[in-house]
């Protein structure tokens, strides 16, 4: 019999997108002949996946996994808002939200090639392979945020699943209700409000940039003296700050408060420290170009000749 070579599983998975298992199978059934391998794969409905690659995947949901000090969200995407209601496409995205809570990989990266924690005999690539055959579109796993911290992690995920959003919480008091609260809280902020940055020092010098020159701009095309421009542009700027830094922020629940002083409020009541470390927000299907289907040109294009 030949010898399988992880090159050969390699070759054969890169050509039919099929699990990594599956491919060492159809190899090892078929002696290492690749093209004997492939049809074993498509008799057996295990190379679909393939074909389904080159798809667009802009749907799915944002969810969340959150266990002691650990949180996790992480997008996971599907072609149809259909299928992303399904307990089948759900179920697979909480097992991935849980993988990465409990095995930490770095990056996507790092995230395909391990092993299924509750399953070892997969890879998480093998079980979006196998999610894709057996839901009939394609998957895929855009990205995550995982935050281990000794204080405080919240999650909220709006419209079940079209916003998800984490957040680490410096502080004394982890289990305090209060403490729970200000973190949920944030969270709400953050999925309704879209800051930027936590704070101004971690505001992109570019943007900050690109934003003071447009005022500029505008004060001298709008006549006033170059005197008291800059004091203009002063203004604006802190008007900028207010919008895209979350401890700058009005508070969504109460506009008479920023989020900086209801942190100090809760931080005095709970007689404890606190402050916002950091905070992840993922949008389903942000920034995925969704395919327009023109009817009309597809029947036209047919139809020529």
């Amino acid at each position: 019999m030949a010898e399988i070579t992880a090159a050969l599983v390699k070759e054969l998975r890169e050509r039919t997108n099929a699990g990594m298992m599956d491919c060492k199978k159809a190899l090892m059934a078929n002696d290492g002949n690749m093209d004997a391998a492939i049809d074993w794969l498509r008799e057996k409905g295990l190379a679909q996946a393939a074909k389904k690659a080159s798809r667009i995947a802009a749907e799915g949901a944002v969810v969340q996994y959150i266990e002691g000090n650990v949180g996790v969200v992480v997008e996971v995407n599907c072609e149809t808002d259909f299928v992303a209601n399904t307990d089948n496409f759900r179920a697979f995205a909480n097992s991935v939200a849980k993988h990465i809570a409990k095995a930490n990989p770095a990056d996507l990266e790092a995230l395909l090639p391990q092993q299924f924690v509750d399953d070892p005999s997969k890879t998480i690539s093998d079980m979006i392979s196998d999610a894709t055959v057996a839901i009939g579109e394609k998957i895929s796993v855009r990205r995550f945020a995982r935050y281990e911290t000794e204080g405080a992690v919240s999650s909220y995920i709006h419209m079940g699943g079209k916003v998800g959003v984490l957040v680490e919480i410096a502080t004394n008091a982890a289990d305090n209700a209060q403490v729970q609260d200000f973190a949920h809280d944030v969270c709400l902020q953050i999925a309704a409000a879209k800051p930027e940055a936590v704070r101004r020092e971690e505001v992109d010098s570019a943007n900050l940039e690109k934003e003071r020159e447009i005022y500029r701009v505008k004060a001298l095309e709008s006549g006033k003296p170059e005197k008291i421009v800059d004091k203009i542009v002063d203004g604006q700027i802190e008007k900028y700050y207010k919008e895209v830094c979350l401890l700058d922020q009005q508070f969504v629940k109460d506009g008479d408060k920023t989020i900086k002083g209801l942190m100090a409020e809760v931080a005095k009541a709970a007689g404890c420290t606190l402050d916002i470390v950091r905070y992840a927000r993922f949008e389903r299907g942000e920034g995925i170009e969704k395919r327009k289907d023109d009817l009309a040109a597809e029947v036209a294009s047919m139809t020529k000749g």
